[in-house]
Order: structure tokens, then C-alpha cells, then sequence
């Protein structure tokens, strides 16, 4: 080869810290396990090596990080800003390298080392950074933002202890710090930098300025810092990779030396034990004042930092603020945020000095607001006297916001005094109260419900004086689920199987899912998935023994109710129905029925003593069942502890019959009916939220209907429902109640469940009684359609198919199109 020749070759080295090549990939692990963990490969242990790969993946998403926030910018893109309480987030090493595209690299190179990918994930713990539906729900909105390149930041709270460890002793659920962060979280950044003051308590000085407008000063104030914290959100097979950005409370001063100096060493770090309190625990019982005071401060802190990042993002653009509406969009999930109205207007009222109209309107069309519930407990709402003390200058502003409102409703109803009552955003009476709904209603250019009944009945009852008034505001964006997490990688069988015959294109567009309709006789295509679930049932089946020690049967049914415990959530009806099934088979050995392991999960809020009362009587009936040899090989029932994302993507794959029985007009959406619709599981439902929808798309002959629909519910409580008649009327049911009046199932305290039972026979709030009997009947139909396993296969199949329309994919093109005006920016590597 000649010199000049030689001048030519040209020899390419990946970065160790963006390279995609297995060689890459492996020395940036080894290059993390030396300097990140300080461990060689002889000494690492799994929990090193998981550190060590997290890292590594995480420098590759770091460049398209920064790439994306470099295109945003450019652009001046319009962003959305989503505010949520809650970010359940779930596992995210899996997840990440399923959207880069290296899962079957990474798995090889541990592969070569003689280590299994699944269980290197198994060392992640899950962040426990929220409760159920509402943060799950969040987390994969964020996912189907990124992976449609829409410019958007999830703001929340970095709870060092977030939601409780579920542990069941003795049947009962007992609550345990969760330390998620006990050994690091390798994928947040924090960003010291950008940190935010905020302040809390004081009063309000007002002045008059030269030209005699009025100005209100907050001064005295207690002040603690907004440090965020930030976690990448990588879209699907793009260089998209947006923000979740999470505020710690610290203090504005680490101890008083003066005190300390003096001895008192105690109150010398008062002040930074109270400031820090604020990010510690998601939910604090708010049954003491001391707890609803602390859930009123988390709220206020996590917007307040929200908003001034927001605001200083969009200052570097602009002089003024006028372009806020276009250039921003708040998306306040649920309530806890609420306060961003009053918020955005104090900051560009008085630290910015915008006219009062002006700032009302730019506020008010930068400010979107999601409802998720129909329970008007759940319509927040504070003391005013909390609220003068904790937030003065708040307070006068909403007070203003509310006498402006009152006079625009009595213009609207000039002759009817009891819709301003009604409608006010502070209550009247003795002990007012800030009606935190009503300000986000107010403050929004709109509201949305997250499903169809769900939304009509915002319009019609709960909100329906407010839609009298602006029925433009009111609009309905049905959740969905991104099936990224829940069927690409919870089911990868699953995925693979339909991958083979339609193609990948699913992945991003759920619609495609379509083309399934072609195989819903197709045999071959049933005896797969027949071998995928008993695949998936045999891998939660050795689950269920190694955390519960219980044999179950991957032959059974597994008809599972996994959800958040509350009372309209029905756990109990469920419960009621097994022990029903238990005394059906107990009367006649000889009955031919098919199989069932009935599995629970869910965790109750420390002070809801009914729903924990529910898990008790739950865990006692299984003990009672599963200690009983005439059961073998019939009827199991298992409550599984600590429910959260990533025991869900174990047990949904493995699910053969979806229980959805809310009472009919109380469930908003639900998005976990959508979760098992897509991995081939058959819904036993009632019409509500999401059901109703999920039904239509995939044909009532593919779902178990039961129980009264939400007009029937109401008209029964409205003519004066007495659960006494229906449960004389019901032979079974009354057998079942006597049962557990009798001590059945608690031997060692036979009068344990007699709440349960008064509450029945006496009020029974979520017509528990009124469903029971059909409940049982759509049962028995459930059992008729399992044997028959062609019918069964192909009404999967018709599932599969048809529920394309529940991607959040889906949903969130119509928020950016119908709400946020927000467009896709395209991001490129250099």
C-alpha cells in the first residue's frame, strides 16, 4: 500500500458516551462500573452492574436531551407544561431501551457475561411517585408527547418517600415508608441552577403607586427552595427526549448557628426539618389540620416553582407577556394545581406589573383544566382561614377573581341568587371555603373529562351550572394508555406474535391493530395466544408463590381486580361474589364449573378505615378458601401486596377476565380496563367510564355486561333505595351476609366485619346489593364462554382488534389539536 494510499484509511470510534455499537455499549458499562460505581466486574454485584447500565443509557439520552431542548428553542415552539400531583412513572431502564432501539443489544452483551436482562431490571425500584390511575395516566401522557415530538415538561413533586409500602400482616394492610431513593436514582439530574424560591404565610402591605393604582406587597414571608430535579422522557423510535422536571423542598437556610451555638441544637435545624417536610411523602393524611395544612403547602410549592420556571423559560424570548397564551400551555391534571390560577395572576399582577384584565385574560387562556372525578368529595376544597394564613395574597386574589365572577353570573341569571351560590368560588356561611374546582373552572379556556359519560355527566350535573354559562369550555379527550410500556414491553409474546402478522407500525400507531380483525377465526392464531397466556399465567403463577407462598393453577380462570381501594370501586361486591361461588361449590361437590383464582390488588389511603376494613375481609375470605381441601384444584383467591406499575405488567398479561365493576356514573375513565383490553383480556364490566367505550369498540358479544347503568343507579337512589329489600329478595346474597354475621371467616372475632355488614343492609352507597344477582349471572356466563375456548379465542381476538383508540397516542393529538395548539418540532442529531 502506498503512502498516499495510506493517508486515505480512515479508522471510526463511537463515543463511549453516545455510540450505539455492542462494543460501545460495553466498555461505556465497564467505563461506569469503574468511575460512576467504583467497582471492578469481580466485585460488582447485580445492583452495580443495573447502576452501571442505567448510567450508560442514560449519556445516551442525554445528547438527544439536549438536542431537543436546543430545537425547542430555535423554533420558540409553543410547550406544553403538565401539572400533576402525581407521575407513576414505573420502571424506566426497561422502558428506555425499548424507545432507543437497544434492548436486543444491551441483552445480548449481558447475555455474554452469563446474565439474564430480566433479572438485571428486577434491581429497579419502582418510583414512588404516585398512587393510581391519576399519575399512571400522567406518565403515559408524557410518553406519547415525546414519542409525537410535542415540546412539553411534566412538573410534580420529588416525594423522597412517596406513596407507602403495602405490607399485609395478618390480612390487614399496614403502611411502611417506601425509600425509593435509599440507593440513588441514576436517572435524574439535578439542576441546582435553576432553582426557586417560594414563599409561604406573612401578610399583605397595600400601597397606592404614583398614578394611584393599587399594589399589594406580601411581605414577612417564610421562605423555602424549589430545587428541581430532572428525568429524561425518551420518545419511541425518535431523538425526542422531553422533561420531567420534580421540585425538592429545601430549606432557605440550613440551621440557625446562633442557636446552635447556644446549645439548643434541636431548633437549630427546625427550620430546615419544617421547609423539608414539604417534598417528603405523597399524601399525608390529611385527617389532622396539621396534615391538610401540609397538603395545601405541597400543592402551593410545586406550582409555584412550576410557574416561575415556566415563566423565566418563556422571558428569554420575549419582552412582554402577551404572547404567553401562544407560546404556552398549562395543563392542570386534576385539582392539586389549582392554585396556578391565583399564582400566574399574582406574578404578573404584582411582580410584573400587567393591569389586572390584561393578566385575567392571558392567564385564563394559558390555563387548561382536566376533571377526573364525579365523587364531589373529591372537589377539593380549602378553609379560608388555612388559606389567609398560609397564602394572604392568594386569598385577596381569588376573592377578587370570585366577587368579578359573582357579578358575571348574575348578569348571566339575573333572578336566580342560589346559582351564585351555588356557583361562587368562596363558599358563603360561617366556616368558608375555597372551592378549588370552581377557580379552575373559572381560570381555564377549558375543561375536559377523560370519558365520554364522564364528561356528559360534568355537563349535565356536576359542573352543569358552569356549562349553562360557557358550554364552549366544556369538552371530553377520553384517556388512553401508551402501548409502548403495556404491550411491547409487558408483553412481549404478545407483541411478537402480532408484530408477525400485521408488521411494528402498531407500536406508535394503535389503529393499525385493526388488521388483527383478518385472524379472528384464524385457528393457528388462537392456539398462540392460547400458549402466550398460558406462558404469562405460569410466569405470575411462580410469582404469586415466591411472594405469597400460594400454589395456583395456570389452568384457572385468573380474574383479577387490581386497582386503588375505594368503596365505588367495588372490591367488595367482587368479594361478596366469591363467597357466593365458595358456598355454590361447598353445597354441590359435583358441580362442573370452571376453575377460578380470583387475584386482588390495590393499596387503600392510610385514614380510609372502610376501604382497609375491605382488604381485611378480602384476605380473611382467601385464607378461609385456600385452607379448605375441597377447593383444591377449584377456587383460589390471592391479595397481592404493594401493587404498583411493575407488579401490573406482570399480572395484566396474565389476566383472562377484567373486572370493571364500579358503580355505574362514578368511575371517570379508568384506564387499567383499557391496559387488559390490549393484552387479550375480556372485560366483566358495568357502563361506566371507559367501559361504555371500550365496549362499543370492541361488540357487546366481546364483553360481560352486568348491573344497573347510571341512570338506573340514580333513579334507584332518587325513588329512596332500600338495600334491606334487595337482599330479602336475593336468597344468595342473604346466605352470604349470614355467613359473614356468623364469624365464618373470622373466627377469632366473629363481630369484625359487622360495619361491612351494617353498612349494607342499611345504605349500601354504591348499590352493591342492587348488582349483586346480576353480578353472580354474568358470572356464570363468564364460566359458559371459557369452555367453549374457540368462542373464547375469538373473542379475544375481536378485543385485540378492536382498541386501537385507547393509545394516549391518540389522546394527546387531540389535547395539542382541540386544546394546546401545540405542533410536533422534529428533532435531529448533528
Amino acid at each position: 500500500m502506498s503512502e498516499d494510499s495510506k493517508s486515505d484509511v480512515r479508522i471510526e470510534v463511537e463515543d463511549d458516551r453516545t455510540g450505539m455499537h455492542p462494543v460501545t455499549l460495553e466498555r461505556a458499562v465497564l467505563d461506569h462500573l469503574n468511575y460512576t460505581v467504583l467497582k471492578d466486574a469481580r466485585s460488582a454485584n447485580l445492583a452495580d452492574l443495573y447502576t452501571a447500565v442505567a448510567h450508560a443509557v442514560r449519556d445516551r439520552l442525554v445528547r438527544r436531551w439536549i438536542q431537543t431542548q436546543r430545537a425547542y428553542y430555535d423554533n420558540d415552539a409553543k410547550r406544553v407544561y403538565y401539572l400533576s400531583a402525581e407521575f407513576l412513572m414505573g420502571r424506566a431502564l426497561g422502558n428506555n431501551l425499548l424507545n432507543l432501539g437497544i434492548w436486543d443489544s444491551v441483552a445480548e452483551l449481558l447475555g455474554s457475561h452469563g446474565i439474564e436482562l430480566g433479572h438485571l431490571l428486577e434491581e429497579e425500584h419502582d418510583p414512588g411517585l404516585g398512587n393510581g390511575g391519576l399519575g399512571r395516566l400522567a406518565a403515559c401522557f408524557l410518553d406519547s408527547m415525546a414519542t409525537l415530538g410535542i415540546p412539553g415538561v411534566g412538573y410534580g413533586i420529588r416525594y423522597e418517600f412517596g406513596i407507602f409500602e403495602q405490607h399485609i400482616q395478618d390480612g390487614w394492610q399496614v403502611e411502611k415508608a417506601d425509600a425509593w431513593l435509599r440507593y440513588g436514582y441514576p436517572w435524574e439530574v439535578a439542576r441546582v441552577s435553576y432553582a426557586v424560591p417560594v414563599q409561604l404565610y406573612g401578610r399583605v402591605e397595600t400601597t397606592q403607586d404614583a398614578d394611584g393604582n393599587y399594589q399589594a406587597r406580601w411581605v414577612d414571608t417564610q421562605s423555602v427552595l424549589g430545587v428541581p430535579y430532572d428525568v429524561p422522557v425518551a420518545g419511541y423510535g425518535n431523538n425526542t427526549v422531553n422533561t420531567l422536571r420534580l421540585w425538592r423542598a429545601r430549606a432557605s437556610s440550613n440551621f440557625n448557628l446562633g442557636v446552635f451555638n447556644d446549645g439548643d441544637y434541636r431548633r437549630a435545624v427546625e427550620e430546615k426539618a419544617d421547609g423539608e417536610t414539604i417534598s417528603k411523602v405523597l399524601y399525608p393524611d390529611d385527617r389532622s389540620p396539621e396534615g391538610r395544612e401540609l397538603r395545601l403547602k405541597q400543592q402551593y410549592f410545586f406550582t409555584a416553582c412550576s410557574i416561575a420556571d415556566i415563566l423565566r423559560r418563556y422571558l428569554k424570548h420575549h419582552d412582554t407577556f402577551d404572547e404567553l397564551p401562544n407560546k404556552v400551555a398549562i395543563q392542570l391534571n386534576d385539582t392539586h394545581p389549582a392554585i396556578a390560577v391565583a399564582e400566574l395572576l399574582r406574578v404578573l399582577v404584582d411582580d410584573h406589573g400587567v393591569p389586572w384584565e390584561r393578566a385575567w385574560d392571558i392567564t385564563r387562556n394559558t390555563i387548561a383544566y382536566t376533571n377526573h372525578t364525579l365523587l364531589p368529595e373529591a372537589l377539593e376544597t380549602w378553609q379560608r382561614e388555612m388559606f389567609s394564613r398560609m397564602l394572604p395574597r392568594h386569598l385577596q386574589i381569588i376573592e377578587e377573581i370570585d366577587r368579578r365572577f359573582r357579578r358575571e353570573v348574575q348578569i348571566f341569571a339575573p333572578t336566580d341568587q342560589d346559582r351564585v351560590r351555588r356557583m361562587a368560588i368562596v363558599s358563603d356561611g360561617d366556616d368558608p371555603a375555597i372551592r378549588m374546582a370552581h377557580l379552575a373552572v373559572v381560570g381555564s379556556h377549558s375543561v375536559n373529562g377523560v370519558a365520554a359519560l364522564h364528561s356528559e355527566l360534568l355537563r349535565t350535573r356536576v359542573l352543569k351550572d358552569f356549562a349553562d354559562v360557557w358550554p364552549h369550555k366544556f369538552n371530553n379527550k377520553t384517556n388512553g394508555v401508551t402501548p409502548r410500556r403495556w404491550i411491547l414491553l409487558a408483553n412481549p409474546r404478545l407483541s411478537k406474535a402480532i408484530s408477525a402478522r400485521i408488521g411494528e407500525g402498531w407500536v406508535t400507531d394503535l389503529d393499525q391493530l385493526e388488521k388483527l380483525n383478518a385472524f379472528v377465526d384464524d385457528t393457528e392464531f388462537h392456539q398462540e395466544l392460547r400458549s402466550i397466556k398460558r406462558a404469562n399465567k405460569q410466569a405470575l403463577a411462580k410469582v404469586i408463590y415466591e411472594r405469597h407462598d400460594l400454589e395456583v393453577s395456570p389452568e384457572s380462570i385468573f380474574d383479577v381486580q387490581i386497582k386503588r381501594l375505594h368503596e365505588y370501586k367495588r372490591q367488595l361486591l367482587n368479594c361478596l361474589h366469591i363467597i357466593a361461588h365458595y358456598q355454590r361449590l361447598k353445597a354441590d361437590p359435583t358441580v362442573q364449573v370452571q376453575p377460578r383464582t380470583f387475584i386482588f390488588g390495590g393499596k387503600a389511603a392510610p385514614g380510609y378505615l372502610k376501604a382497609k376494613l375491605h382488604i381485611k375481609l378480602i384476605n380473611d375470605v382467601a385464607a378461609t378458601i385456600n385452607a379448605d381441601p375441597a377447593m383444591h384444584g377449584k377456587l383460589k383467591v390471592i391479595f397481592l401486596a404493594n401493587y404498583g406499575v411493575s407488579l401490573a405488567q406482570q399480572i395484566i398479561p396474565a389476566t383472562d377476565v377484567s373486572e370493571q365493576v364500579s358503580m355505574a356514573g362514578k368511575e371517570a375513565s379508568g384506564t387499567g380496563n383499557m391496559k387488559f383490553a390490549m393484552n387479550g383480556a375480556l372485560t366483566c364490566g358495568t357502563l361506566d367510564g371507559a367501559n361504555i367505550e371500550i365496549r362499543e369498540a370492541v361488540g357487546a358479544d366481546n364483553f360481560f355486561l352486568f348491573g344497573l347503568d347510571a341512570e338506573a343507579a340514580r333513579a334507584k337512589k332518587e325513588a329512596g333505595y332500600n338495600p334491606r329489600a334487595e337482599i330479602e329478595n336475593s336468597p344468595r346474597l342473604r346466605d352470604v351476609l349470614e355467613l359473614i354475621a356468623s364469624g365464618f371467616f373470622s373466627p377469632d372475632d366473629p363481630k369484625r366485619f359487622d360495619p361491612v355488614l351494617h353498612d349494607l343492609w342499611n345504605e349500601d352507597t354504591y348499590l352493591s346489593c342492587a348488582d349483586f344477582n346480576s353480578y353472580c349471572e354474568v358470572h356464570e356466563r363468564i364460566d359458559a364462554a371459557y369452555a367453549d375456548q374457540d368462542r373464547w379465542s375469538r373473542m379475544v381476538v375481536a378485543n385485540l382488534a378492536n382498541v386501537g383508540r385507547f393509545s394516549s397516542d391518540r389522546t394527546i393529538k387531540q389535547y395539542a389539536e382541540d386544546i394546546w395548539g401545540a405542533k410536533p418540532v422534529s428533532v435531529e442529531l448533528p
